[in-house]
Parts: structure tokens; C-alpha cells; sequence
């Protein structure tokens, strides 16, 4: 069973409403004890510029900042003062958001974090920073993203499984997505559903293969994606009208099938590729997010699994 009980909630400095908290407190009334901490990086380059003022004259510039921002955000838990949750709220002189985000992880031993995003007025489209990108590569915890859609009680909860896949710790991973989500549709009465992808039949086997039979080949891939899912729904007892598999790109595949769903919530899992492979190949997960248009919670594999 998991347990949201240390939950980070990474504040926005420059919005009005703050979705990820709305959000954080109702997944905290789910749970028994629950504790959430407000958290704000904050860094201004101009009072490390300020060459007439001392060293000392710039810390006390700088803590004046700091408990400013901390007074702001205890107003923002004035709604809440009536809740059983415990709140704390924290702020930090850092230039690298994502850097201090994951080091309050660690020292707050904190079981998720959410962070809310943007929607473009004019693209109609959510905008996600990079800070948003280097959580969800590098968050030792699952990362929530929030928009703007409510989680409705009784409602729909997406997981998206990698099937067939050699790697044993895909495996895991689609293991751990599946028991996670089934506790978030437990705590939230909803109904869980599965979603894979399966790849589509490439074009140069046809051209480069006289015999070879596209028809048979796709027939014979999506036998092994159905055979594989549908284990999955046997081993976690799901009902077969709870699983969707379809032929495509993965990024194209699970957005489709949230809206056709009406899903409140998907979880998925993200490998968190860095470095160069990142460069070359990005990140399924990454693709994905950008266009879902509800919550996305992201799981990371456990460290013995990466």
C-alpha cells in the first residue's frame, strides 16, 4: 500500500491560484497524518551584483527576501488553517530550482512532489519549464503535475504500461506503476484502466524483405502486446473492458485514449534518460505529458532497478 504522507508542494512566485496546493491537500485528506511542505526557491542576481554594499549587508539583503517570501506563503494557507494536515512552509536562496527542489526531497525524506503548469493563453497549450523536465529525469520521488482539471470521485484513472518489453527493469517499473495506480483509484473510487502501445509495422522490413508480410507481422505483434496485457490484468485482477491497446506511438497513443476515457489522472513511468541519449532520443514520458490534458503523476524505477 503507498503512502502520501510527506508531500513537497513546489510553489509558483509570480501566480495567483496555486492548483498544486488545491491538489496536494486533497490528496493529504486521503491519508492519515499527512504533512505538507510549501516550498519556494528563490534567487535574485542583482544582491549578488550590489558591489557597495558588504558581504554581510547583502546576507541580511537576502534573509529580508527570504522571510518576506515566507510571510506570502503562510497567507497562502490561510484556507486551510482548519484542516488536519500539517503544514510547514520553507524558502531558499538558490539559483538552480531543480537542484534545491530534489535536495529538500532527500533531506525532507518527502513520498511525492507536486508542482503545478502552465496553460498558454494563446496556444491553448501547457507550457512546461525546464525545471518541470529535470524533476521528472532526476525526482528520487513521484512527481505530480498538476492542471487544471478536479479529480472527481468515482472517476478514471489511466496507467501506461511499456508491454513486451526484455528489460527486467521495465518490467518492475510497469509493475510498480500498476500496484501504485491501483492504490490511487482505491483512495480516489475510481475505476483503473491499462493502456500500451504497440509499434507500428516498420517500412523498410517491407521494402528490404521480398517475402516479408506486413499483415502477418502486425498480426503476430499485437498477439504478443494482448497476450502481455492481458497478463498484467490477471495478475492485478482488472477486468478486461479496463484495457486498452493500440497501434502506434506511445505519445500519440495515450493521449488519445485519456481523452477517449475522460481520465482525471495517468500515471506513467519515466526512465529519466540524461545526457546525450537524452539529446538523441528524449524521453517517451516527456512526449506524452505535453499533451495530456489532466494530471500526470510520474514514477521513477526503485534505484536497484535503474
Amino acid at each position: 500500500m503507498i503512502k502520501y504522507q510527506r508531500i513537497l508542494v513546489v510553489v509558483d512566485p509570480v501566480a495567483e491560484a496555486q492548483p498544486a496546493l488545491h491538489r496536494a491537500v486533497a490528496v493529504a485528506a486521503l491519508e492519515d497524518k499527512a504533512a505538507i511542505t510549501l516550498f519556494l526557491p528563490i534567487y535574485d542576481f542583482s544582491y549578488e551584483m550590489t558591489s557597495m554594499l558588504s558581504s554581510e549587508e547583502r546576507d541580511e539583503m537576502r534573509e529580508g527576501v527570504v522571510q518576506s517570501r515566507s510571510e506570502w506563503l503562510q497567507t497562502l494557507l490561510t484556507p486551510y488553517q482548519d484542516s488536519s494536515i500539517h503544514f510547514d512552509v520553507k524558502v531558499v536562496w538558490h539559483n538552480r530550482p531543480f537542484e534545491a527542489i530534489i535536495q529538500q526531497v532527500q533531506d525532507g525524506a518527502h513520498d511525492l512532489v507536486v508542482k503545478s503548469t502552465h496553460k498558454h493563453a494563446l496556444i491553448q497549450s501547457f507550457i512546461f519549464t525546464p525545471t518541470d523536465w529535470h524533476l521528472l529525469r532526476k525526482s528520487p520521488c513521484p512527481v505530480l503535475l498538476v492542471k487544471e482539471r478536479d479529480w472527481p470521485m468515482g472517476g478514471k484513472v489511466l496507467a501506461a504500461l511499456n508491454c513486451c518489453s526484455d528489460d527486467q527493469a521495465q518490467e518492475a517499473l510497469n509493475h510498480k506503476i500498476i500496484a501504485e495506480s491501483k492504490e490511487v483509484a482505491r483512495l480516489l473510487s475510481s475505476r483503473l484502466h491499462l493502456v500500451n502501445a504497440y509499434p507500428i509495422t516498420p517500412v523498410n522490413m517491407a521494402l528490404e524483405l521480398p517475402d516479408f508480410d506486413p499483415h502477418a507481422y502486425n498480426a503476430a505483434v499485437k498477439k504478443q502486446h494482448e497476450r502481455a496485457l492481458y497478463e498484467y490484468a490477471v495478475r492485478f485482477d482488472l477486468e478486461p473492458g479496463e484495457l486498452h491497446l493500440h497501434e502506434g506511438l506511445a505519445e500519440e497513443v495515450i493521449p488519445q485514449c485519456a481523452d477517449s476515457i475522460d481520465a482525471s489522472l495517468v500515471i506513467l513511468g519515466s526512465v529519466g534518460r540524461t545526457g546525450f541519449s537524452a539529446a538523441l532520443l528524449g524521453n517517451t514520458a516527456e512526449h506524452v505529458i505535453d499533451k495530456l490534458k489532466c494530471d500526470v503523476l510520474v514514477l521513477r524505477p526503485d534505484p536497484t532497478q535503474r
